[in-house]
């Protein structure tokens, strides 16, 4: 005859199993912030041969913004055998862990990438999402006569058949749920399981929020960190900047004095000397040296902008005058479509003046044998009013692979530029709450101004 354990030594068998896989557990949760790796630790201990308390277990986390769960991960008893207790033989000392390798099978199984494809609508009127995420209690099928419907079709897609779903809960809020089976034995899922289910999802739902808590201080430590550097390296560049603005201005002055001792030079030389060419070149090296002097002042100075209403055709039109003259000696001629007037804008009429002539003028350049410079001003409704400047030329365009350069200081295409001038316009028009870009059309580059249309009064 078979000997028989007392019912009473049984129970207490079974519950001292439970607490050692609960302690062993509850070990577990803390031995890791990865929540990648505490995501496989939780299914893999839901499902693997030492606890034999599932035989598949699914995971879907919710996001909040778009109010649907995403599947994160899906284990079987097959895929489950990577778990391994460390830290001894005793319960109250030992925990579960999963090696790399394991979770890489885990992560790349046929099932897990069909519970990763998988999304579930958070906010729908389901009668087991409502229950597991809007009221925080665990759902057995059985308990209610739920039909599926087309929020948990999921049931269907997943192959479940008999299952149970268990919130995960942090600061009661729903992070997610866990989806558990049976579908290889068909074994019941009974009361002493889904009991044994919630102890272990409520262990889990505070360690998940724990890893999540900990990923956003990391997130965020990192953030202020690139942006410490970042400050660090903007005050280099500002004490460079204030070096370089200082140095500018003090040869500025040694600059024009040479400059016109050489221009006199030039006036009281024969036109057919060595010296007087060697003179001419000083003069012309002088003016462009001036002139870089004078972008590098202009891009380090704080710039101070006078507001008032100013229309954006009539600095168009100052700015066709300035230039009339270095339009007609490049052979370049100049078209111009307006719109019905007028075309308001609050500014310093002077700055724009600056970013619409260095557009004009960058455009002779670019046009050294004769070309075609076409200038067009309208009125467009994004957000708001708006006026629309688009200067295009016919110089051949700008190569594609520089166009995301060309706004940014100190580049430059020219043999004898300082890489400022654009970045000055771009500066300029977004301290006037404006932008600009720049394509090719046709034979040429296109400059196109935005800047907001102020209220006619």
């Amino acid at each position: 005859m078979e000997a028989r354990t007392p019912p009473k030594q049984a129970a207490s068998h079974k519950q001292l199993v439970e607490l050692t896989i609960l302690y062993q557990f509850s070990n577990t949760m803390l031995s890791t912030i990865r929540l990648n790796k505490l995501t496989h630790l939780i299914l893999t201990a839901l499902t693997s041969d030492s606890t034999r308390l599932f035989e598949r277990a699914m995971l879907f986390l919710r996001n909040e913004k778009s109010g649907v769960l995403q599947g994160m991960l899906g284990v079987t008893r097959d895929t489950a055998g990577g778990m391994k207790v460390v830290g001894g033989e005793d319960a109250l000392s030992s925990r579960w862990d999963i090696d790399d390798e394991a979770i890489v099978l885990q992560r790349e199984s046929a099932f897990s990438k069909h519970v990763r494809s998988t999304r579930i609508e958070a906010s729908a009127n389901c009668t087991i999402i409502r229950r597991v995420i809007h009221e925080h209690r665990l759902y057995a099928l059985g308990e209610d006569d739920c039909r599926v419907c087309e929020t948990c079709d999921f049931i269907h897609r997943l192959g479940i058949a008999a299952f149970a779903v268990v919130p995960l809960i942090a600061r009661d809020k729903a992070l997610g749920i866990i989806v558990v089976d049976n579908p290889v034995s068909s074994k019941e899922i009974g009361r002493d399981d889904l009991h044994f289910l919630q102890l272990i999802a409520n262990q889990a739902g505070m360690a998940v929020e724990n890893s999540m808590l900990y990923n956003r201080i990391e997130e965020a430590h990192s953030n202020l960190r690139d942006a410490r550097e970042r400050l660090v390296h903007g005050e280099r560049l500002a004490a460079i900047g204030e070096m370089a603005a200082n140095l500018a201005h003090e040869l500025k002055n040694p600059l024009i004095t040479i400059g016109g001792f050489a221009g006199r030079l030039v006036k009281g030389l024969s036109c057919n000397s060595r010296e007087h060419h060697y003179a001419d070149t000083i003069v012309k090296e002088i003016s462009r040296l001036e002139r870089m002097l004078a972008d590098i002042l202009a891009f380090s100075r704080k710039p101070t902008i006078c507001y008032s209403v100013c229309d954006a055709g009539d600095i168009l039109n100052d700015c066709f005058a300035s230039c009339a003259t270095t339009l007609e000696d490049h052979c370049v001629t100049l078209a111009t479509s307006f719109e019905d007037g007028p075309w308001p804008t609050l500014g310093d009429a002077h700055q724009l003046k600056q970013v619409f002539l260095n557009l004009m003028l960058n455009a002779c350049e670019a046009m050294p044998d004769g070309g075609s410079l076409h200038v067009a001003l309208q009125k467009v409704s994004l957000d708001k009013k708006y006026i629309l400047v688009s200067i295009q030329d016919s110089g051949g365009g700008i190569p594609a692979d520089m166009l995301p350069k060309i706004f940014t200081p100190f580049f430059t295409t020219k043999p004898h530029g300082t890489g400022l001038g654009l970045a000055i316009v771009n500066r300029i028009l977004q301290n006037h709450g404006g932008s600009i870009e720049a394509g090719n059309e046709g034979k040429g580059a296109v400059f196109t101004v935005t800047l907001p249309q102020a209220a006619v009064q």
